[in-house]
């Protein structure tokens, strides 16, 4: 496995994002510990003694999304913990698609949180392919987590058609001789980002021999009922279907891809019974881009109010 590394001086002078970086070092091939190793990076703010808010990104994002979040969470007592995805942000980038598939990355952020970081008490936030990889992580390890919080994402199993547009995005990532990865964070934001804020989503990036991840990512989505991903992710949801902890839907009220997404949870999670479920107004896909600091409100609020 050829393994990239993004240039530290890539990361210099990020507008919003003066967080101490954080590594660790787990199998590149999960359970081969012959295979070498990957460098992972997390974020790790707030006191190391409270229970953890655990912000998971997606595609093609990184842990900078969490900028404005982790402040208000912060503030209101609470340790926060965002990891980048392996190929993404600050950590490492294997080379070829082929090193990328749904369960390596499952594998590679349960080595990080459970073995690494051995984290317990957790309130979980999953947006996009934070929520596929993170709620597959809620279902493989329930007693680490104590109420969970899901927006603009999913957990598909394969059995339902997948719409044209996403299709063409699926097409578009494997086949543009182009990937902006700045540009496409922006057009999933309801508003227009500014150049710095663009160019901070670039950055993990330097050229596109980095960014085999970010492209294989949505090829990764389960889109038949044999996709290799189907019977864990309907196990996951045989887990989730005897859930009675906490279960908040904050979804936004801008996302084409998600719009409707937070049924299912409503409708199989008896732990969403009786919660303050919201929707974000004037949020597009990435909505903790266009409203950081009311989603990490939602969050505190929910935390407080199921103790």
């Amino acid at each position: 496995m050829q393994i990239l590394r993004t240039p530290d001086d890539r990361f210099a002078d990020l507008p919003d994002f003066a967080f101490e970086p954080h590594y660790a070092e787990i199998a590149a091939i999960p359970g081969d510990a012959d295979s070498g190793t990957l460098r992972v990076h997390y974020l790790d703010e707030g006191p190391r003694d409270a229970a953890p808010v655990l912000l998971m990104h997606g595609e093609p994002s990184w842990s900078f999304l969490y900028r404005h979040m982790i402040p208000t969470l912060v503030a209101a007592g609470h340790r926060v913990v965002a990891p980048d995805l392996v190929g993404f942000g600050r950590s490492d980038k294997p080379a070829a698609t082929d090193d990328y598939t749904y369960a390596r990355h499952v594998a590679w952020m349960s080595e990080l949180l459970f073995g690494h970081l051995d984290l317990g008490g957790i309130t979980f936030f999953g947006q996009d392919w934070g929520g596929l990889v993170g709620l597959r992580l809620v279902a493989a390890a329930p007693e680490r987590f104590d109420r969970v919080v899901v927006g603009n994402t999913g957990l598909p199993v394969g059995d339902g058609k997948l719409s044209e547009a996403f299709l063409n995005w699926q097409r578009f990532s494997r086949e543009s001789p182009v990937f902006p990865i700045g540009n496409i964070v922006n057009g999933g934001c309801a508003g227009d980002l500014p150049p710095e804020v663009i160019a901070a989503y670039d950055a993990p990036f330097p050229d596109d021999t980095f960014k085999a991840g970010a492209r294989i990512f949505p090829s990764l989505v389960p889109s038949m009922p044999d996709d290799p991903a189907s019977a864990d992710n309907a196990a996951a949801w045989e887990v989730f279907a005897h859930w009675e902890k906490p279960w908040l839907c904050a979804f936004s009220d801008g996302d084409p891809v998600t719009k409707g997404g937070d049924g299912i949870f409503l409708r199989t999670v008896p732990g969403t019974q009786g919660q303050p479920h919201t929707t974000i107004e004037g949020g597009g896909h990435f909505l903790q881009e266009d409203k950081g600091p009311e989603l990490a409100q939602v969050i505190v609020e929910f935390i407080d109010r199921t103790r």
